[in-house]
């Protein structure tokens, strides 16, 4: 008789927590097997943020064909898009932190209570945001240092980009939301619909097939808003219509300054956090569109969003213990808490491993899908090749971060970005790239340079341990 070896049924296992995982099979992630928790975690939490980098790299293909005035203003409108990212990033934690925690302590309308007053305080942010946006769209793109050239052909595309801030909060905010509860398979659908509407209409109106008309630039702002659009619809199905373990109702909206306070404790910090790093990242572009130009700022943008691509997934494992943490807390289960967030972290690094080598050895091939432009083709090899070095540090970093944003403490973490980026690489890529003469050259370096502080700092503050004590 056949015996399956230890293998063999290891593989068995694996590949059957896969599909529970999609299918988004109820769990508590507060006990048994810390290894299956992660798995049944990580995997949609992977597939969703792989399919939201999606989103950026069809965007930039399609534009590409546009040529390089329709790169950069895509590049730099997604520079200061990154700071909506960075309300929904800041909001979905804040939600994520106490939606978990309550589930752990098994409270579902108390979660489902948090996740509501969440969206709430979103629908009053993104008015703002939307209005400013759809109003000065051209003056952004301009005070970006973008060519005049450029800012006359992508201030529709900023305008209309803005203008959709709503759905790009909602899609981070509820995904949180769902994500706390331990829905990860429901958020990462939610991503593939967006994704795959992106998909079909970015070249449909880009280039105007069929009934539709070529809308150029344009179109492709239309395209991805639309796909956002339709994936919050899918999400506030199954918050309002179908829900399983979040249950959002009418009165969960009514306003609660305590639930409020909470969320806007836990959320500022994560806000500011986010802000502080895609800000850099903001500061980074004008830079080399500064000192290199149209070419340089080009590659630059199609360097970095290889560098998100790649990212996104290492970023669901993050998410993955973001999750672990806030339940167990939330349970008591200290110990556990800390566990996860160690294996998840060998998990990550295993993989950013793997990315490392895929950068440094074959940066012109990958770089080659997106753009043939001689200079702007050197210029993304360049950046991919230096900024992929730092690839294991990111991975470490970002587990230990979000460990301590699951915990509910986004204090310290602000502080390390603010201290790695604000105080560390800015300074150090205008000393190499102007004050040594390096160029370019001096504000790649600058990036796998500060991360690599980045993820020393939080793991030290991590292995301090102070993040156990925060009460959310």
């Amino acid at each position: 008789m056949y015996q399956p070896n230890q293998h063999t049924t290891k593989l068995s296992l694996f590949f059957s927590l896969v599909k529970r995982s999609l299918r988004g099979d109820e769990h508590d992630y507060t006990q048994g097997s810390i290894r299956q928790a992660i798995v049944l975690l990580a995997i949609p939490m992977i597939l969703e943020l792989s399919l939201e980098s999606v989103f950026a790299v069809v965007d930039i293909y399609f534009v590409g064909k546009l040529g390089s005035d329709a790169m950069q203003a895509v590049g730099l409108t997604e520079s200061v898009i990154t700071i909506i990212y960075t309300i929904g990033f800041g909001l979905s934690m804040g939600a994520t932190a106490l939606v978990a925690r309550r589930i752990g302590e098994k409270n579902p309308d108390a979660a489902a209570h948090a996740g509501a007053q969440a969206i709430v305080i979103a629908l009053f942010v993104t008015v703002i945001i939307s209005i400013l946006g759809v109003i000065y769209g051209g003056q952004i793109l301009g005070l970006m240092k973008a060519a005049p050239e450029v800012v006359s052909q992508g201030a529709v595309f900023t305008r209309i980009m803005l203008g959709g801030s709503l759905v790009i909060i909602l899609l981070f905010l509820i995904n949180g939301i769902f994500r706390g509860a331990g829905d990860a398979a429901i958020a990462m659908r939610s991503l593939w619909i967006a994704s795959g509407i992106n998909i079909i209409l970015c070249p449909t109106l880009i280039n105007g097939y069929g009934p539709f008309p070529e809308l150029g630039l344009k179109g492709a702002a239309i395209a991805t808003t639309i796909g956002r659009g339709v994936g919050v619809a899918y999400q506030c199905y199954h918050l309002f219509v179908a829900p399983k373990t979040v249950k959002i109702k009418m009165p969960h909206f009514n306003w609660d300054w305590q639930v409020i306070s909470s969320l806007v404790k836990v959320s500022w910090p994560a806000i500011v956090q986010f802000f502080i790093a895609s800000g850099s990242w903001i500061v980074l572009s004008r830079l080399v569109a500064e000192i290199g130009g149209k070419d340089a700022s080009s590659g630059y943008q199609i360097a970095i969003r290889n560098v998100v691509f790649f990212i996104l997934p290492a970023w669901g494992l993050s998410n993955a213990a973001a999750t672990l943490v806030g339940q167990n807390l939330g349970a008591k289960e200290l110990e556990r808490a800390e566990k996860s967030v160690l294996l998840t972290m060998k998990y990550n690094v295993f993989f950013m491993s793997m990315v490392v080598l895929l950068f440094v050895i074959f940066p012109a091939p990958i770089i080659s899908i997106f753009t043939r432009e001689p200079n702007v083709h050197g210029y993304a090899v360049h950046a991919l090749r230096i900024i992929g070095t730092g690839y294991i540090f990111y991975g470490i970093g970002m587990v230990m971060i979000q460990a301590l944003n699951g915990a509910g403490d986004t204090r310290t973490p602000t502080w390390i970005n603010f201290f790695g980026f604000w105080i560390f690489q800015i300074p150090l890529a205008y000393l190499m790239s102007k004050g040594l003469g390096w160029g370019t050259t001096g504000a790649f370096i600058a990036i796998p340079v500060a991360e690599t502080g980045i993820a020393i700092a939080a793991w030290f503050f991590f292995k301090k341990g102070n993040w156990k004590k925060v009460v959310v």
